[in-house]
């Protein structure tokens, strides 16, 4: 048996082999006649006993364009219904096909990330509230069908007047307003529900940003949504849309500063590659917000306004995804808050 005391040796003689080799230091520690090491290895800050503080995300990059993909047809959705509400067809159009594309690009790259299509089926099997996968998937299931609803009715015009498909033609516009009304009732949960899901890991520059990522991703999701409509609607309709990337811009800065105030684990959002994307979308919003509300009928300032919304969107999502990835890499984000909430608890028991 490996390790086993050799006949012929007293026992106390390995015992002290043993004693001296806790002595050593940890790279000259002595090891047994087999090769063996006679103690067991430290646990350092980066492992524990050679396994991780912290299992990182197995979450690709598909992810990162999924939190983009679904903010922009949230965002999408609502100005498809105000536009509806307030008689502006060609913007009514542009919100609704962008929320179909949205959604249709965020539903493919779920699906991506999870290897099977049935993998997406089979999470509907089952509805659990307290679940922010499992309720957030429901709420892609219902708004996916009525953006694609709504979108389709926009065809309606190109239908032939009589028969039929004339009758389809006179139908498609009630249909479709309904449609686009109940995908915006469920737009503000598919455009912050992502927040919840990551504040909900126990990644740890996700999960202490919890009171503040629905309201990153919301005005996120707005930002985005409104930069295509800048670029693609008709100037004389977007004037709702330079207020709206005004309230999206201040809704997104007072959650960045927060999560930029949160002590270590916010340093990732302000540091490294994830700092520089985070900064990037910061620096892309301004000039977006400032850019649209000097734009008026310019469509070449409306569109420089909407190209850099929609950049900007993309690399705050991309950003916070990557800050997180360097939190659940890095031990440090870990280990150091629960020391000090350890050290919090000692004091306060005192």
């Amino acid at each position: 048996m490996t390790g086993a005391t050799p006949p012929n040796e007293p026992v106390g003689s390995r015992f002290r082999e043993f004693q001296a080799g806790l002595d050593k230091p940890d790279g000259h520690r002595r090891r047994g006649r087999d090769g063996e090491q006679l103690t067991v290895p430290p646990a350092d800050f980066t492992a524990y006993y050679g396994r991780p503080v912290l299992k990182p995300p197995v979450w690709k990059y598909d992810i990162a364009g999924y939190l983009f993909t679904g903010g922009l047809a949230a965002g999408s959705a609502l100005i498809g219904a105000g536009a509806q509400l307030t008689g502006r067809p060609d913007l009514r159009k542009v919100g609704r096909w962008t929320a179909l594309g949205g959604v249709a690009a965020s539903t493919y790259l779920l699906v991506h990330d999870l290897g099977r299509p049935a993998r997406f089926h089979h999470m509907l099997r089952v509805a659990k509230l307290t679940s922010p996968m499992s309720v957030g998937t429901w709420i892609l299931a219902a708004f996916g069908p009525l953006a694609g609803v709504a979108a389709v009715a926009e065809l309606a015009p190109l239908l032939p007047q009589h028969g039929v498909l004339g009758l389809a033609r006179r139908l498609a516009l009630p249909v479709g307003n309904a449609a686009g009304l109940a995908a915006a009732a469920t737009a503000p949960a598919l455009a912050t529900y992502t927040g919840v899901l990551l504040a909900d890991t126990a990644v740890p520059s996700w999960h202490e940003a919890y009171p503040s990522l629905p309201f990153v991703f919301a005005g996120s999701a707005l930002a985005a949504a409104s930069g295509i409509g800048l670029i693609a609607a008709p100037a004389t309709q977007t004037a709702p849309l330079r207020r709206l990337a005004l309230a999206a811009a201040t809704v997104e800065f007072a959650g960045g500063h927060r999560l930029e105030r949160m002590g270590l684990t916010g340093e990732p959002y302000v540091r490294g590659r994830s700092g520089r994307l985070v900064k990037a979308g910061r620096v892309l919003l301004a000039v977006g917000t400032a850019a649209a509300l000097v734009s008026r009928r310019s469509r070449l300032l409306a569109a420089i306004s909407g190209a850099a919304l929609v950049a900007s969107s993309v690399a705050t999502r991309f950003g916070v995804f990557e800050a997180g990835r360097v939190s659940a890499r890095d031990p440090k984000y870990t280990v150091v808050p629960q020391r000090e909430r350890l050290a919090e608890k000692s004091t306060t028991r005192l």
